[in-house]
């Protein structure tokens, strides 16, 4: 009897232990739970990106697309780093009309990422595609690159914005 109560008592511990999330995920559950949700599934990204393109030939600006999704923490956090680090948001609010292409089991976009060259299958997300202002793909680039530490390098990140504006 007290071997079958240990066993139950064991399987539950077991159970317990597997289910509970860490101190790390609940961290970062909380983390995603307060950035702000870019993505929107439900949209016709192709519809938008068009729409950004005749918008962009008026501006004279190039589009940036970052591709992803929300559930993607560090997609989350890329645009968080932008949105409040005023000398990033100033280049891109002068330089581009930027695009969350998203990228989840409710909608793929898959026809957009293929005539992209599906980069999120080599890089992972976010990545970014830039598009001069007729819409041709002019770069590629994976986020891995611009990381430092558990975030991201504003030189780095600024560099890049700045290698790729009009």
């Amino acid at each position: 009897m007290k071997a079958l109560a240990f066993a139950l008592l064991l399987g539950s511990v077991s159970t317990y232990a597997q289910t509970t999330p860490s101190v790390a995920q609940q961290k970062a559950a909380a983390e995603k739970a307060s950035l702000e949700k870019p993505y929107n599934p439900k949209e016709n990204a192709e519809a938008k990106i068009a729409e950004l393109i005749q918008k962009a030939q008026k501006e004279n600006k190039n589009i940036m697309i970052q591709a992803g999704g929300n559930w993607c923490i560090w997609c989350l956090r890329f645009n968080d780093f932008v949105q409040k680090t005023p000398e990033l948001k100033k280049i891109v609010d002068d330089n581009y009309l930027y695009y969350h292409l998203n990228w989840s089991p409710e909608n793929k976009n898959e026809k957009l990422f293929t005539q992209y060259g599906n980069p999120g299958a080599q890089y992972g997300y976010p990545v970014f595609i830039v598009l001069n202002k007729n819409g041709k793909q002019i770069h590629t680039q994976n986020s891995a690159v611009l990381e430092e530490g558990k975030g991201y390098s504003v030189q780095k990140v600024k560099d890049f914005f700045l290698a790729w504006k009009p």
